[in-house]
């Protein structure tokens, strides 16, 4: 028996990043090409290689969240509950889907990083009964969607996606699926990180992970041949994905759809992506073909675009691979010049730009881009956001482990 398979649409949006507190704020730094990046704030950071980050400004929990709530929760809980929030209201599906058919995919590649590291400083510090009987709940990654669940009612499939860089595109990917196969009528999805500590800080120094430049408009530089390292970033992003046809049924506005997902691993390294770029080339492969790419497309890529040197240069190649002589015309940029790397926020961020992308026609720029390397010969949208009457966005994450996601969207056809 043949399957019957969903439309999946995009209704609700929320956001926390380091250039703007809600969906709006984020679009419009990142329109107007500013950047997040500043001096660590959250700890002393003399002796760090790494001193930079891009940090969440004036962000209150409470305005999301009871004070024991609060206390009780890792600032990577908060964040995605205040994106989630913002997420429901703007959808207006509350009470308007039965919680059985009601899910949530939320991913984090670290989880509370943050709750570890204050923690185990009190067991060697102060001994073990000074240790908070929430560590572990606070600590795992799957309490943003647990959390998220227990707010909002979501009984049916609940659960993180923790694939590194990848996690919030997987998370993404994977609610898309939870709908288009028939199993849920709505998933509040994204990802979420909150890893500008000493631990993570020293930990990505030290793999020379990270740039290590003190300017602050010199540290992101994706695609430019001066990069030495991401930097890195924080918060969360989530978004309701519902069936089409729930959507139109009641009314709601309908941002994007959702149209394609591609999903694979190299299988190859723990941290080097592989030096064919198969993997990355697959799975925006096989996002183009669920999302019926053709030539005719016109196509935006939000790049992963780290800054990293061989990620950048792999990247230009998957991108050439999976869409072949059209490469050169397509429209990309990497936010994370702006944003920093959200680590498993960023997949869901990078989505939000790529729905907005479609729903406004501007493309976000790749800022700082001023000595193009010539191992990434592509049109990275240097410096300045343009206009561009796009029919397909393409979302490339790319994570340590050797995951791969690609998502695809289109202009809402109602």
């Amino acid at each position: 028996m043949e399957q019957t398979l969903h439309r999946v649409a995009v209704t609700g949006m929320g956001a926390v990043t380091p250039i703007g507190l809600t969906v709006a704020q984020t679009w419009e730094s990142m329109t107007k090409g500013l950047h997040g990046i500043g001096p660590i704030t959250r700890f002393d950071t003399e002796g760090y290689k790494a001193t930079l980050a891009a940090e969440v400004k004036d962000f209150d929990p409470r305005q999301y969240m009871e004070k024991q709530e609060v206390l009780r929760s890792d600032l990577f809980t908060q964040y995605a509950m205040a994106a989630a929030c913002q997420a429901m209201e703007d959808s207006g599906i509350q009470e308007k889907v039965a919680p059985d058919r009601f899910g949530c995919i939320f991913g984090s590649g670290i989880g509370g990083i943050r709750t570890l590291e204050s923690e185990h400083s009190k067991l060697l510090e102060r001994g073990p009964k000074r240790v908070s009987p929430y560590f572990v709940p606070m600590m795992i990654p799957n309490m943003a969607a647990g959390a998220i669940a227990i707010r909002f009612g979501c009984m049916n499939s609940v659960m993180p996606a923790v694939t590194a860089c990848a996690s919030g595109s997987n998370a993404i990917g994977e609610a898309m699926r939870l709908i288009r196969h028939g199993y849920a009528d709505a998933v509040i999805t994204g990802g979420t990180e909150a890893a500008v500590c000493g631990v993570a800080i020293a930990g990505f120094s030290n793999m020379q992970a990270l740039s290590t430049v003190t300017d602050p408009e010199a540290a992101s530089l994706p695609f430019d041949r001066r990069r030495g390292g991401f930097v890195l970033g924080e918060g969360a992003a989530a978004l309701i994905l519902e069936d089409y046809d729930h959507a139109l049924s009641r009314g709601a506005v309908i941002y994007a759809e959702i149209c394609g997902y591609g999903s694979t691993c190299d299988a190859y390294h723990m941290t080097a992506p592989r030096p064919d770029a198969l993997g990355g080339t697959k799975a925006m492969e096989l996002a183009m073909e669920e999302a019926g790419y053709t030539p005719a497309d016109r196509v935006y890529v939000n790049a992963h675009g780290t800054g990293t040197p061989m990620n950048d240069r792999l990247e230009t190649v998957v991108i050439k691979n999976a869409l072949g002589q059209a490469a050169g015309d397509a429209c990309i940029s990497s936010t994370k010049s702006m944003t920093g790397h959200m680590l498993g926020a960023a997949g869901a961020i990078e989505a939000i730009a790529c729905v907005q992308a479609l729903r406004t026609g501007v493309i976000p720029p790749t800022i700082h881009l001023l000595e193009p390397d010539p191992d990434c010969d592509l049109n990275y949208t240097p410096n300045q956001a343009v206009q561009a009457d796009i029919t397909l966005a393409l979302s490339n994450s790319l994570g340590f482990g050797g995951h791969n996601a690609c998502l695809a969207f289109r202009r809402a056809a109602q």
